[in-house]
């Protein structure tokens, strides 16, 4: 069987999210969730956290993770390369400990969202192609490299992949199929980091997902909240109705609206999951009309779980809020939720 060590590489400092690998997400720093996946999956024997920061160190301790050395700060700035980080941990293990994995699992403390048959099988892939020198997670590229461009000095263009004649001017569909890595799991072979000094080495493996929680943007951090809320229960969400619950009505006849029963399964399997729904409306703010009963009546009628009904939403063009986000948004954070853990 493989000696299989986890290695979570967590700096304290950020400028995107400002201390965002300990930033507290759901009721735990974020570091906590990628210990809590490597502790959880049988393959992986130890689990290590290179930090140059005391507090992180302690964080990490209490979360089950080992911590038995201090990272230098020479390897914690924002040019620092991971290479560099995991030679500077498997130095020590070695050096200090005699300990000298098979294989390394790369976990970004900024995925706190990971299915854990994943690293399992990830693990395995490595172990049964012995000529592999690593395995990388890759979700499908939103945007095809086909029909990207250079721009030239002197203001030409000229296409970054020449795979195929005019390729720019192809469908989308006749296209081959990329991907991007999507930086929630690495495997290695320990020796490809030692003397190859390489995080891949040649033969990577790619496995395809359908998912990437990793955060570097607040916009990042509030949908990968909202995702946990809803795995996890013990959130409270807000929904408006028009729009959301009942189908958008031009005329605001509300007594005719129809409901959307696809985002009303979603809210009742929030509901379901022990999160706190709160329903918000502006009917009858601008013209005074009271709405209350056929309102109430209508999410009885639809089947709507919730938790509160709240009349005197201001109307408005536009809702500005820092934890806003649209209903299609919303859905598709579900959507690969659901789809990742079913």
């Amino acid at each position: 069987m493989s000696k299989v060590l986890a290695i979570i590489p967590a700096r304290s400092g950020s400028k995107s999210v400002p201390h965002k690998n300990i930033r507290m997400i759901a009721g735990k720093p974020m570091l906590a969730y990628s210990i809590e996946h490597a502790l959880n999956c049988p393959k992986i024997e130890r689990v290590i956290v290179s930090t140059d920061s005391e507090e992180y160190a302690e964080i990490a301790k209490s979360y089950g993770a080992e911590v038995p050395f201090n990272r230098p700060a020479e390897l914690a700035q924002d040019t620092s390369l991971d290479i560099e980080v995991f030679l500077h941990a498997l130095t020590y293990l070695k050096e200090y400990e005699n300990y000298i994995p098979d294989i390394v699992v790369h976990l970004r403390p900024t995925y706190p969202i990971r299915d854990n048959r994943d690293i399992e099988n990830m693990i395995e892939m490595l172990e049964r192609d012995e000529t592999a020198d690593s395995v990388r997670g890759i979700v499908r590229a939103k945007e095809t490299p086909y029909k990207m461009w250079r721009l030239e000095k002197d203001g030409e263009i000229k296409p970054l992949l020449k795979d195929f004649t005019e390729a720019y001017n192809m469908p989308r569909q006749a296209l081959p199929c990329v991907y991007s890595q999507n930086a929630c799991i690495d495997v290695v072979r320990s020796q490809v980091i030692i003397q190859k000094h390489s995080m891949t080495g040649e033969k990577i493996l790619g496995y395809p997902m359908e998912h990437n929680y990793d955060i570097d943007t607040e916009d990042e951090f509030r949908n990968t909240t909202v995702a946990l809320g809803m795995k996890s229960g013990g959130q409270k969400f807000v929904f408006d109705i028009d729009g959301v619950i009942a189908k958008f009505n031009p005329k605001l006849k509300y007594d005719e609206a129809e409901p959307d029963k696809e985002n009303i399964q979603i809210i009742n399997h929030l509901y379901e999951r022990g999160n706190y729904i709160v329903l918000h409306t502006a009917r009858g703010y601008t013209t005074g009309v009271d709405w209350q009963e056929i309102t109430k009546n209508q999410m009885a009628e639809w089947g709507v779980r919730y938790h509160e009904l709240q009349f005197g939403k201001p109307d408005a063009a536009l809702y500005i809020d820092d934890k806003g986000i649209s209903i299609w948004e919303f859905r598709e954070i579900y959507k690969r939720l659901e789809k990742n853990y079913e």
